[in-house]
């Protein structure tokens, strides 16, 4: 059974930076698309970015637009999302998720279109 690996989350304080990395235990994560989400205990899984196959085919929900950044690594066969200037409010755990259905593409960030995976990393912003 395929599935993806979050790595790189951690604890920093409010202004400060990580860098997430998203893996396949097949190896290649040339899906069709990748998407980022993240959830925080009794409230709904959020998806915030998503990165399509193609040069700059990226998206970006407002609450992380700016801050945030998506790529692809297809020489390391990962999927890393910067991020940066992080607030409290983006406190959570984060999962990466794909797939290689060419409609789950148009309806990134809906994460019920995902079929793939991770088991999330948490990040934590604070004081």
């Amino acid at each position: 059974q395929v599935q993806l690996q979050e790595s790189g989350g951690g604890w920093t304080e409010p202004g400060g930076s990580l860098r997430l990395s998203c893996r396949s235990s097949e190896g290649s994560m040339d899906y069709t698309v990748v998407g980022w989400f993240r959830q925080v205990p009794g409230k709904d899984r959020e998806g915030f970015s998503c990165i399509r196959r193609g040069e700059g085919n990226t998206w970006y929900s407002g609450s992380v637009k700016g801050r945030f950044t998506v790529s692809r690594d297809n020489a390391e066969n990962t999927v890393y999302l910067e991020m940066k200037d992080l607030e409290p409010e983006d406190t959570a755990t984060y999962f990466c998720a794909a797939d290689s259905n060419p409609l789950t593409q148009y309806n990134c960030p809906d994460y019920r279109y995902f079929r793939l995976w991770g088991q999330g990393t948490p990040v934590t912003v604070s004081t």
